[in-house]
């Protein structure tokens, strides 16, 4: 019986690559299948065109509920590529031939052509790969690949040393789940492409995949059926959590799809994070266009460039010394000529002249770590290469790209230089919102440099640095998974951003306040039911305030933004205003810096309730009229009350409840007795507490009630007696928490309070300013009632003793 011929490679490897295009010309299968998205099938001819290498095909699959994308690329040195060009070449049907990229078997992997497919799979290849390096004596997996199979051996020998090393890198090892449904598609491919007429002269298949699920598809491809396989469709159910399927959602969408994307060498290598097979692909872009004496000398060539721009250590000697040290090396590891390890050891023998703070960047796999030699941070980006690959004109891309092109057009925007936007002139406030969009697409050129932070600030000037840098079509063409139109594609970003903050009120009301900015103000459903519910794992009330300040004023006077009551901020409110009673509720101590957002919060709280009671003293003879919020005002002012009779609370807290109660009691009471009644509850509040934390009580009342208590000449009589009835000694330590409280009044106010306490002293022939004004060269009223203080306590001591005064200074006794 005819056997399918199964090359395993590794991905964007030369040797492979050649290993590929050999023997397809070798044996002109009749049918070429590779390890690819099969929805993409349709669409092979776009692979045809005269694109510049790099490119990927991304593959997306978007909805209410998940969000991923893989990609799978393609340099010229990559052996997918050279089979989709030599079958070409031969006249053979080419088909790829795995999952889709947005099936759950790719939910956690974001490059198809990854090394590692799943954990057990990591444990086994590496003590594999860790024996192979003890045998062998050599340092890291990546040159472990370069000396078994990068050394330009033949093909006969490079097909059998590959066909050992997958088969012991796999053994029996079944694979996760998500491989073993990759599998299952592949073997279903190869069986169906083995049960097609052959033609003479011709192998029937020939099959090309990464090495690891070489040895499952030789076992399983004559178990599986003979038909042409389905492409599956994803559906609601679909699911991150390969244990707990997806509940469907019946106002759920969702988007699917691939799209050719341009791609980088800087995304390829592996030292910036990309799981794929070989590491410095512009190193192996040179081996594979020149050979490796060819890619030595372009590779010294460009890292003493560099080092030489760099200021680096990079001379004549250098190099010769970096010549030498890589044939010693390559003569003693049995290379017949140097390969990539060998220069790389070569380079830091020679010009890294100080001790190693890191391990050198090529024994290991990842990002750089911190320390490492400049030298080699340089060495290894040069041999990442800084090549970026275009699209061919013509190439299909997802209708997010022309919507794009048309609203900038349509806005009068060009992405060049600077643009400096009018906020309140409504065609510069169109075009603000334009861009805010794309800025939530994270579109690479379009970056924001002055403006307010807060939507609602009243700032008007905003100034932009906008750009067309060349990852700029790939991250555009990206973000087609997320919708067609700008808006539609921006609101899906945006709820997908909210939803990553699970409940986090920062997060949220800063994704709210980027909504504003866009225009955003209509959410999904799903969403908000959402939100409703993660607000609830809120922990800190001092988190909830600023954020309810900030949504609260988008909701009644977000008119200009479209914001004015949006829905998803009243379910932000409504939420966040429970949450916020349940966390004030209990004692807490409060620490120095929390207290301004403490205040923030009573203040937030403050607001929402007077506007929920306004509203409905103003609708209170209409039975129809809507709520403004779904809130209770009198379970706020029962926490409120509570929390101030608290003798545990802290006494910020329980001064700002006493003010919030009594800023609100008026629009309830009547104003006079409220007045008459909220002096003398600030009043007993203030002589309850020690002189300490007096003026941190007095904080919050002033924070909360300032309008209601400041004016009124009963409390600012009842302050001066309070203040005149500590001794020093309580003087001085109330004074640091008592100047901080007076801060809460503006200039005017102060000035006001000082005309009382003048008036209090039948001092009204001096100016405010003699109590207002700062004197510098003046000891502080805190600095003389120090002095006074320790005057007091030694004339006590003296007095212990039976020492006079007039004794102290040497007069007679009387």
């Amino acid at each position: 019986m005819q056997q399918p011929h199964i090359v395993g490679v590794r991905h964007h490897s030369p040797a492979c690559a050649r290993l590929v295009a050999e023997r397809i010309r070798t044996l002109r299968p009749a049918y070429v299948l590779i390890e690819g998205p099969a929805d993409f099938n349709e669409r092979l001819d776009e692979l045809y065109l005269p694109h510049q290498l790099p490119v990927a095909i991304y593959s997306y699959l978007s909805g209410d509920q998940t969000h991923r994308g893989s990609w799978s690329p393609f340099a010229e040195h990559s052996p997918e590529w050279q089979a989709l060009q030599v079958a070409r070449e031969v006249g053979a049907t080419v088909r790829f031939i795995d999952l889709p990229a947005w099936h759950d078997a790719f939910s956690r992997m974001e490059n198809r052509y990854a090394d590692v497919a799943d954990h057990e799979h990591e444990e086994r290849a590496e003590a594999y790969e860790r024996a192979l390096t003890e045998k062998l004596s050599v340092q890291g997996r990546d040159a472990l690949w370069d000396h078994l199979f990068e050394d330009g051996c033949d093909a006969a020998e490079l097909a059998q040393r590959l066909l050992t090393y997958f088969d012991h890198l796999r053994g029996e090892d079944r694979g996760s789940q998500g491989n073993q449904a990759r599998e299952q598609m592949m073997a279903r491919w190869i069986a169906w492409a083995m049960a097609q007429p052959g033609e003479p002269g011709r192998a029937q298949a020939l099959v090309v995949c990464g090495g690891y699920h070489a040895p499952a598809l030789a076992r399983l491809w004559q178990s599986v059926p003979s038909e042409l396989p389905a492409t599956p469709q994803p559906s609601l159910e679909s699911s991150d959590d390969e244990e707990a399927p997806g509940t469907p959602d019946p106002e759920a969408t969702l988007r699917f799809g691939s799209y050719l994307v341009p791609y980088t060498f800087k995304r390829l290598d592996a030292f910036a994070g990309y799981a794929s097979g070989m590491p410095s692909p512009a190193y192996y872009q040179w081996v594979w266009d020149h050979g490796p004496e060819g890619a030595a000398h372009r590779a010294l060539q460009h890292v003493m460039q560099r080092l030489r721009e760099k200021k680096l250590p990079a001379s004549t000697a250098d190099l010769m010394a970096v010549h030498l040290r890589a044939q010693g090396l390559a003569r003693l590891r049995g290379h017949e000529k140097p390969l990539r390890s060998d220069w790389l050891d070569a380079l830091a023998g020679a010009l890294v002249k100080d001790a190693l703070d890191a391990p050198l960047p090529w024994t290991y796999r990842g990002a750089i770590r911190p320390g490492t030699d400049p030298v080699l941070v340089q060495a290894m980006d040069v041999l990442a290469g800084d090549t970026v690959g275009r699209l061919a004109p013509g190439t299909p891309q997802p209708p997010l790209v022309a919507a794009v092109q048309a609203e900038l057009a349509a806005h009068g925007i060009v992405l060049r230089g600077q643009l400096k936007l009018d906020l309140l002139l409504e065609t510069d406030r169109a075009k603000s919102r334009v861009l805010h969009r794309l800025s939530v697409l994270r579109l690479p050129g379009v970056r924001r440099t002055q403006g307010p932070k807060l939507a609602m600030s009243g700032e008007r000037t905003e100034l932009w640095s906008l750009s067309e840098p060349l990852e700029q079509q790939a991250a555009l063409i990206e973000a087609g998974a997320w919708g067609a139109s700008l808006h539609d594609a921006a609101r899906a970003r945006l709820e997908d951003d909210l939803r990553q903050a699970h409940g986090r009120i920062g997060p949220l009301a800063d994704g709210l306040n980027q909504a504003a900015w866009a225009g955003l103000s209509a959410l999904s459903d799903a969403l908000l039911r959402e939100l409703r519910g993660a607000i609830a794992s809120e922990p800190r009330f001092e988190a909830l305030g600023p954020a309810l300040s900030v949504l609260h004023t988008l909701l009644r006077h977000g008119q200009m933004l479209g914001m004015a009551d949006a829905p998803v901020l009243r379910v932000v409110i409504e939420s966040g205003f429970d949450r916020a009673l349940w966390l004030l509720e209990p004692p807490a101590a409060i620490t120095p810096a929390d207290m301004q957002a403490h205040l923030e919060g009573h203040l937030a709280l403050r607001r929402i309730v007077a506007d929920v009671l306004a509203h409905a003293q103003d609708n209170a003879h209409d039975a129809h009229a809507p709520s403004l919020l779904d809130v209770e005002p009198a379970r706020a002012l029962a926490v409120w009350q509570r929390k101030a009779a608290d003798t545990s609370a802290a006494p910020v807290s329980r001064g700002a409840a006493l003010g919030a109660t009594l800023s609100l009691a008026g629009r309830i009471t009547d104003a006079q007795t409220h007045s008459d009644h909220g002096v003398s509850e600030a009043m007993q509040l203030l002589h309850s507490l020690p002189a300490p934390v007096l003026g941190d009580a007095l904080t919050g009342l002033l924070a909360l009630a300032r309008e209601t208590l400041s004016s009124e000449p009963a409390f600012v009589a009842g302050m001066d007696r309070t203040v005149q009835a500590l001794d020093n000694a309580d003087f001085v330590r109330a004074m640091p928490s008592l100047r901080a409280a007076f801060a809460w009044l503006p200039p005017q106010e102060r000035g006001l309070l000082a005309d009382q306490v003048l008036a209090l002293h039948d001092a009204t022939h001096l100016s405010r300013r003699a109590l207002t004004a700062h004197r510098t060269g003046e000891a502080a009223p805190e600095q003389l009632a120090e002095a006074r203080s320790v005057e007091d306590a030694v004339l006590a001591r003296l007095a212990a003793w039976g020492v006079t005064l007039e004794d102290a200074q040497g007069r007679p006794h009387p």
